[in-house]
Order: C-alpha cells, then sequence, then structure tokens
C-alpha cells in the first residue's frame, strides 16, 4: 500500500515544480516573446507542471521542506535552475540574432531597422526573417520537447537537496555562448567574407575614381548581391542551425 501524503506536501510539491519549470517558460525562446500574453505563459506554465509532476514526484516530494527558512531557500534554489536551463536555451537564438545583424550590416540592410516578430527591439527585416524562420523551425522539429525532456533530467543533475551551485551555471553559460557564437559565426562566415571583399572592391574603384560617388552608386549592387546570396544559403544555414541545436532530433 502506498503512503498517503498530506495534501499541503503534494501543494508544495508542485509549487517547488513550478518555480523551476515556470523559471524556464520565462526566459525560454518563443515562450519568453512579448508576443506572447503573460497569461498565457503562466497558464502553459502551470499545464506543464502537472504534466510532469508525476514523473517529478520521486525526486521531489522526499525533500519538500515545512519550514519557513528551508522552503524559500529551496524556492530561491529552484528559480535559479529553471532561469539557467532557459538561459541556455535562449542563447543559442540569441547567438543567430547576433549573427543575423552581422549579415544584414554586411549586406547593406544595416540602417533599416524596423519592427520584429518575438523581440521588442527594433530590428533590420533581415535579421528579423533569420530569427523568426529558425525560431519556427525549432518549433517544427519540437524542440519545447527538448526542452521538458532537459527539466526532467535536471532532477537527477541539480536535485532539490543539492541546492543551486552557482559555479556549475557560469560553466555551462559560459560553455553555451561559446559554442553558440562559434556555429553561428561559421554559418554567417560567407555573408562576412562578401562583405570584406564588396566593400574592398568598392574602396578601389573609389581610389581610381574620386570624382564619381561610388557609395551610392555601389549601394544597389551591395544590396542586391547581398540578397542573391541569401536566397541561396538561408535554407542551407537555417538546416544547420537547427542541426546544431537539436542533433538528436534531426536524426530520427
Amino acid at each position: 500500500m502506498l503512503p498517503v501524503v498530506p495534501i499541503d506536501t503534494v501543494v508544495l510539491a508542485a509549487f517547488l515544480a513550478f518555480c523551476r519549470i515556470g523559471a524556464c517558460f520565462m526566459l525560454m525562446p518563443g515562450m519568453s516573446s512579448v508576443r506572447v500574453a503573460l497569461h498565457i505563459r503562466l497558464f502553459a506554465a502551470i499545464a506543464v507542471t502537472w504534466a510532469l509532476l508525476a514523473h517529478l514526484w520521486d525526486y521531489i516530494i522526499p525533500h519538500v521542506q515545512t519550514n519557513a527558512d528551508s522552503l524559500m531557500l529551496l524556492i530561491g534554489s529552484e528559480i535559479l535552475i529553471g532561469a539557467t536551463i532557459g538561459l541556455v536555451t535562449r542563447l543559442y537564438t540569441l547567438a543567430l540574432q547576433f549573427a543575423g545583424s552581422v549579415i544584414a550590416m554586411v549586406g547593406g540592410f544595416g540602417g533599416l531597422a524596423g519592427s520584429t516578430v518575438e523581440e521588442a527591439e527594433p530590428q533590420a527585416a533581415v535579421a528579423a526573417i533569420i530569427t523568426f524562420s529558425a525560431l519556427l523551425l525549432l518549433f517544427i522539429f519540437e524542440f519545447h520537447h527538448e526542452v521538458f525532456k532537459a527539466l526532467v533530467i535536471s532532477y537527477e543533475v541539480a536535485p532539490l537537496s543539492g541546492l543551486f551551485n552557482p559555479q556549475g551555471a557560469l560553466v555551462d553559460i559560459t560553455d553555451t555562448v561559446a559554442q553558440s557564437f562559434y556555429v553561428v559565426l561559421r554559418l554567417a562566415m560567407p555573408f562576412i567574407a562578401y562583405g570584406i571583399l564588396i566593400n574592398l572592391a568598392i574602396g578601389f574603384v573609389n581610389k581610381l575614381a574620386p570624382q564619381i560617388p561610388v557609395y551610392f552608386i555601389s549601394l544597389p549592387f551591395v544590396l542586391a548581391g547581398g540578397l542573391i546570396l541569401l536566397y541561396f544559403g538561408i535554407g542551407m544555414m537555417l538546416s544547420l542551425f537547427v542541426d546544431g541545436f537539436l542533433p538528436t532530433t534531426i536524426g530520427r
């Protein structure tokens, strides 16, 4: 016969699970967008918490504390752990957003900032297209399921009894930043090379014919070349990005 668990212990266990899952949803790509209403994020976090609570029962119930000081310490630890998981996933999309801004700048679109779908800050149209397309592909390939798996596995790596480990979190964030920016810089390298070569060529032409306003004449050619390169390269770039983000999902 299974032991009877008091209702207050069940409520505290659900709340502790919600702290980790809700903090992750607060920062993960897509769910953290300003376009997603706050109550939708809240209801989604509550629904996922109740769905995963059965799988996390043995990890949470033995460590639930009714003492006020211990409970506050557990709540703070769970929020920090969940925020770390969400931040790690968000750093990948931020790296691609940075690469998109670089592509827009070297292609001549850096001065045409406009509204975006995911972020509240104005961004170049090319960067917004790249970022939103990558996020759409991530959801198509069910990256949110990978986040749910990571939340379940996190209770084995960072159990409630161990509390939050700042050093381990900083190491994970540092490794994620290095890996993600290395991946997106490799993907954006053709556009960077194009920007260097086209500007070098324009500089030589300007030196040979200083009386001609080369900048105004060359800008349409720079834009056209950037669009052609983007047309032929954006599919492969997004495919490689998603492959680097979700290697197990793409390989199914």
